[in-house]
């Protein structure tokens, strides 16, 4: 836990230089949100950036029990603040209850306010990978914030894998580990195909210009909503949304028409970061308790496969809770709804014992 010296010079900090995000819940403290250079930021590909800029956001007080909450691809801090998630997860008497939790969301590399391609080298910019994300958010807790052990480790999608590497790369820095709509396996099978489809339509639009483009290249946006639709939103919510091919158009349609505020360098970045993503080999090393919590009718991660099973038998401490599919259920997007799982959480948070605080 934070200091009460290095809490206080925080809790200044974030007053003086961050903002209270507009539109959160009314049932949680305001989140703060700010931002730090990493300097020197070495990324896997040996390249060096002399100034990353991290951004992220916290809920809670400092001196509170730290715990890090991590985003989905193409997302930012703010989509783990939505009523949805947030509003049942950081309120009073709720799992996360930020008067006794200090929650710190970053944007990852590439997404929300932190550095990215769009912000001027475009197609030059590093080619990062989750090994880097992940080792841009351990500098930002242990440099920026004094942050030395966090109760848990929290992840949704993207997120969930970045949790998988961090109980593999920096197994005694978390007492809990909660990876959510993802698998501790390499990525492969239907998963990164739907991914490489996003990044070789855009790579392959004459639009892109090598990433030169002075227009967005469409292919951006009609990539993303396939991918969507192919991979996110659960087989029977499908059935009941759009029972009829006219209900099924206007859905669809309605997704094509809707604003992208994307950028084409920026999601094709985002998407090829999973490229070598495998935390498989090194799953022994994980200390924490594991509760990993996967939608059953996940389109990206089918429970059919086993491999979950497989996997989870090789750490610890670790268990799966499997959410039920449903026309209540939205297949990947499931676990953005924390309703399916806040009790499953609780009592796993209070099995959990504390060590390295």
């Amino acid at each position: 836990m934070l200091g009460l010296r290095t809490a206080g010079r925080l809790l200044m900090c974030t007053l003086g230089v961050t903002w209270a995000l507009a539109g959160a819940a009314a049932d949680f403290p305001a989140p703060r949100q700010g931002s730090w250079v990493a300097r020197d930021f070495k990324f896997h590909t040996g390249e060096v950036m002399a100034e990353l800029k991290l951004a992220y956001t916290t809920v809670g007080d400092p001196k509170g029990e730290p715990v890090l909450m991590l985003h989905g691809t193409t997302g930012s801090a703010a989509s783990m603040l939505t009523p949805a998630f947030g509003g049942e997860m950081y309120g009073p008497g709720q799992p996360l209850d930020a008067t006794q939790y200090f929650i710190i969301i970053p944007d990852a590399i590439g997404h929300g306010q932190s550095a990215k391609p769009s912000d001027g080298q475009r197609a030059k910019f590093p080619r990062y990978n989750y090994d880097d994300m992940v080792q841009a958010q351990y500098r930002l807790l242990t440099e920026h914030l004094g942050i030395k052990h966090v109760r848990l480790v929290m992840g949704n999608s993207m997120g969930g894998m970045h949790a998988w590497i961090w109980g593999v790369t920096h197994p005694g820095f978390m007492d809990a580990l909660a990876p959510m709509a993802s698998q501790p396996s390499e990525m492969a099978s239907r998963n990164w195909m739907m991914r490489r489809l996003i990044i070789d339509s855009i790579r392959n639009d004459p639009d892109w210009k090598d990433g030169n483009y002075t227009t967005q290249p469409k292919s951006a946006q009609v990539a993303s909503v396939f991918f969507g639709v192919a991979t996110n939103g659960g087989d029977l919510a499908y059935q009941k949304n759009a029972p009829t091919r006219e209900r099924a158009d206007k859905l669809l349609n309605d997704r094509l028409a809707a604003p992208f505020r994307g950028d084409a360098n920026d999601v094709l970045y985002q998407w090829d970061s999973s490229r070598d993503y495998n935390p498989s080999p090194g799953l022994e090393r994980i200390e924490a308790a594991v509760l990993a919590i996967n939608s059953a009718d996940d389109e990206r991660n089918p429970p059919e496969t086993g491999i979950m099973e497989r996997e989870l038998k090789r750490v610890k401490n670790g268990k799966l809770f499997l959410i039920p599919a449903s026309e209540g259920t939205a297949g990947h997007g499931t676990t953005g709804s924390a309703r399916h799982y806040t009790q499953a959480l609780r009592e796993f948070l209070q099995s959990v014992p504390k060590r390295g605080m």
